[in-house]
């Protein structure tokens, strides 16, 4: 038997392009597909995952259970970058103060952190 192969990484939203612009903008990915409740953009990686946004009626409420740590080479500027992409920081830097990393949410509240590269 072959193990699943993840296809999408799915983020519930309520504004499908807000999303696609944050996300699509911090990673340069593009949208690829989109529909009314839907949008997809490039895979993650090569042969990586859809980054897909599904628009559902509720607001995020609590914190994710799952998140995506993004590694890069200075998580200040990084975070200077997604603020003016309309995140918002949940905290300061933390962890080791060599390689420290930084919780943030996308213009929806969804977190996620920029880590040290290592």
């Amino acid at each position: 038997m072959t193990s699943p192969k993840i296809g999408n990484i799915v983020i519930d939203c309520a504004d499908l392009d807000a999303m696609a612009a944050f996300w699509g903008g911090l990673l340069g990915a593009k949208t690829t597909a989109s529909d009314d409740g839907w949008l997809d953009l490039e895979p993650l990686g090569a042969g990586g995952p859809l980054l897909s946004f599904q628009r559902v009626p509720e607001r995020k409420t609590i914190k994710n259970r799952l998140h995506f740590d993004l590694d890069v080479p200075d998580i200040h500027a990084a975070g200077e970058r997604a603020a003016s992409l309309g995140a918002t920081p949940a905290g300061e830097p933390m962890g080791n103060p060599e390689a420290p990393f930084r919780v943030w949410r996308d213009p929806e509240g969804n977190e996620f952190c920029f880590c040290t590269a290592r």
